[in-house]
């Protein structure tokens, strides 16, 4: 339990931001999640347009501390090297 008044205040900014972290990444892993499924469906032009709207999250996600910038950055490569293999 705080006792000091500044560690009350950083147990509520910790509250809140873990708040903040987990929409961002539970919208991160949505937007990856479209991705496979439209490559699991065999869909190419479907899997291209939701990598479009995946790689900007992946990349926010990491800039705003969310994921680590190579998580984001080898999950992007990953993905991409995915929908370009759908022939």
């Amino acid at each position: 339990m705080a006792n000091t008044k500044s560690a009350k205040k950083a147990e509520r900014q910790a509250t809140r931001r873990t708040a903040v972290n987990k929409s961002r990444r539970s919208a991160m892993r949505g937007t990856v999640r479209k991705v496979e499924e439209a490559i699991a469906s065999g869909d190419k032009a479907a899997a291209a347009a939701a990598l479009k709207v995946a790689e900007p999250s992946l990349v926010r996600t990491a800039q705003k501390g969310v994921l680590h910038p190579r998580t984001a950055s080898r999950k992007v490569s990953r993905l991409t090297q995915r929908v370009k293999a759908m022939a």
